[in-house]
């Protein structure tokens, strides 16, 4: 028998006031049409001023905890990926900790940008086959509204707020790419690239938490084919190809980044969760707001294997393939 991190739970939190794309009509020479043919975003959630990244997470958390059936006290673990703290130090995750009344255990964040969920389910993983944890609870979530540039129009308009969660709880299985849970994991970074997108401030710099800043069409370019790489790289550490993928669900970064991801793996769209219509790029929280959202639709069932993958500031990469 073999030991696997299984999904047994997931839910998601968006902040109340969502933003169209024709918000930004009022203050940039921008339109609604000039975003959605470069992105594929309609519009996105920002938090309200009182509300923080850790009350997105808390939230979230309670929601996948429900999904799954469980209390705080029956996790062991709280792994968050996120670039938006509330504070510099300590980390969210001990704040949602608190605020969950989980008084054991440990709880930690992650930062890898948009690929921080990525890193903080392969860390969960990790964590559960080395039989340090039994269940742990893996969330994403970010407050990118508050280092947007409002006045940068090729920024601004591209990203969200927003948070997902998901629990892991260890189960045998047989040792074969048929079991549930986690099958392999790709982690990939090249600090080379670290103009491509980064945030132009911080504690030992400016002493501020900065905006950020972005080459555009550069890392297009290095999205699409690293995507691919690290997928293709998951799958093969699995024992899968491109056949048995019944879900790809994506870091929802741009929808023309998704399409040529899909292409180079030669998928169809029909096989995509799809979110960034309605989120923009909500960085650490995009994949398990999808998997949420996949799930409540109905596209996700158990038994599919997916795919997911992102690409964030550092640059940093990896994919996960598992079995849902």
């Amino acid at each position: 028998m073999t030991k696997r991190s299984v999904v047994i739970g997931v839910g998601h939190y968006l902040p109340e006031r969502v933003v169209p794309n024709a918000e930004f009509e009022k203050t940039l020479d921008t339109s609604d049409e000039w975003i959605r043919s470069r992105s594929g975003i309609e519009r996105r959630h920002f938090a309200a001023p009182d509300e923080t990244t850790s009350d997105l997470a808390t939230y979230a958390a309670q929601a996948a905890l429900a999904d799954a059936g469980l209390e705080a006290g029956d996790i062991d673990a709280i792994i968050l990926a996120t670039s938006t703290a509330d504070l510099t130090f300590p980390s969210v995750a001990t704040m949602v900790q608190s605020r969950l009344g989980m008084t054991r255990g440990f709880a930690f964040d992650v930062q890898a940008v948009c690929a921080g969920f990525i890193y903080a389910l392969s860390n969960a993983n990790a964590l559960i086959l080395s039989g340090q944890a039994n269940r742990v609870l893996v969330i994403g979530a970010e407050t990118f509204s508050r280092i947007l540039d409002m006045n940068d129009r090729a920024t601004c308009v591209l990203f969200g707020d927003g948070a997902g969660a998901l629990v892991l709880e260890a189960q045998e299985g047989k040792g074969t790419p048929e079991d549930r849970g986690i099958l392999a994991a790709d982690l990939n970074s090249d600090g080379s690239y670290r103009e491509m997108l980064y945030v132009d401030g911080g504690v030992s710099t400016t002493g501020t938490a900065g905006k950020l800043r972005m080459q555009g069409n550069p890392l297009f370019r290095q999205a699409v084919e690293k995507l691919a790489s690290t997928a293709d790289a998951a799958l093969a550490r699995a024992g899968l190809g491109h056949e048995d993928i019944d879900w790809i669900v994506p870091h929802q970064a741009n929808i023309r980044i998704i399409q040529g991801t899909a292409k180079k793996l030669g998928l169809s769209m029909d096989k995509v969760v799809v979110t960034v219509q309605d989120h923009g790029n909500t960085s650490a929280a995009s994949i398990p707001l999808a998997l949420s959202v996949g799930k409540a639709r109905g596209q996700i069932k158990p038994g599919d294997l997916l795919v997911t993958e992102a690409i964030g500031g550092g640059l940093a990469w990896g994919a996960v393939v598992l079995r849902w």
